[in-house]
């Protein structure tokens, strides 16, 4: 294959993969035959969007300092996916709202359904935080940069332990009430199983609709892929993940990373379900920001494509 660089070379390996099962090649395609659709699990959505939190969640917890130039050629790479959503930075202080509205076009808030981590991740109890929280809202809302909210630990604290439905259905109702246009409900230690991600979410359902609520899950106990499928059997359509299944909670110990983006994909098309995003490109872009922190990728996915 000449000079062509190894990363594409994977990526074209995979496409002939996709040649071999027609089934996967449709729906990459965004071409589902008769057969296929007639195939899909009622009850899902026709499609899903993915948002990808790499950059942000995904790089804060590597040990090492990735360089901007680095962090802005990983931002360009995904840019070109198709992913809707990239969650590039964080800030701690309602003042940066001002300092970021030329270039952000949204925020995002992190909440806790536990008062322990609460104090740890962000310093602040459950209703220091609210407080908190609005005013930044509020200041976003001054504007017209539409705010997002996370409530983290929803079905597992490392602190704490188990966290009842009806804490993060509290949470995630004040921040809905607030004027957060989406709630990212997180399983932060990845300790979710499917029963304990339907509980949640049916006590969430009776004071949200699906249609405002997200998921986003740690892979830590292998769980992820099933909890989502849950999710989305039960009307949710939006779904957080990281690209290489970068990152973990530096206050969750032994807490992995965010499920891979390139795995979720993978499932996503196996259902026949749309995303809009190339699987091939992601791939690439997780092949780049591994090679570049030094890692190996934690996306099964890559594993098996990069090896074949």
């Amino acid at each position: 294959m000449g000079n062509v660089p190894s990363a594409v070379k994977h990526c074209l390996s995979y496409q002939q993969l996709l040649r071999e099962h027609l089934w996967i090649a449709d729906s990459v395609a965004g071409a589902l035959d008769p057969a296929q659709e007639a195939s899909q699990l009622s009850g899902l959505p026709e499609y899903v969007k993915i948002v990808e939190v790499g950059p942000r969640d995904g790089l804060q917890n590597e040990k090492v300092i990735v360089p901007t130039d680095i962090k802005i050629e990983f931002i360009n790479l995904l840019s070109q996916t198709g992913l809707s959503v990239i969650e590039v930075t964080s800030f701690v202080s309602s003042k940066w709202v001002p300092q970021v509205a030329a270039g952000a076009t949204e925020i995002a808030v992190f909440g806790a359904a536990s008062e322990s981590f609460s104090k740890k991740n962000i310093n602040c109890s459950i209703e220091e935080s609210m407080e908190k929280f609005e005013e930044v809202i509020k200041s976003a809302r001054h504007l017209n940069i539409p705010a997002r909210g996370y409530v983290s630990c929803a079905l597992g604290c490392p602190y704490e332990g188990s966290i009842t439905p009806q804490k993060v259905t509290e949470v995630s109702k004040r921040l809905y009430g607030m004027g957060c246009y989406e709630i990212s409900l997180g399983d932060t230690i990845g300790v979710g199983t499917p029963g304990s991600m339907k509980r949640m979410l049916e006590s969430v359902i009776k004071e949200i609709p699906p249609s405002a609520l997200a998921v986003h899950c740690h892979d830590t106990y292998g769980q992820a892929l099933a909890n989502i499928l849950t999710a989305l059997q039960m009307g949710i359509n939006v779904v957080d993940s990281a690209v290489s299944g970068l990152g973990g909670c530096p206050y969750a110990k032994g807490a992995s990373g965010n499920v891979a983006t390139e795995d979720l994909i993978y499932m996503l098309n196996g259902l026949g379900l749309n995303t809009g995003v190339n699987l091939c490109k992601v791939m690439e872009a997780g092949d780049f920001i591994c090679k570049a922190v030094n890692k190996t990728t934690n996306s099964k996915v890559a594993q098996a494509s990069f090896n074949a």
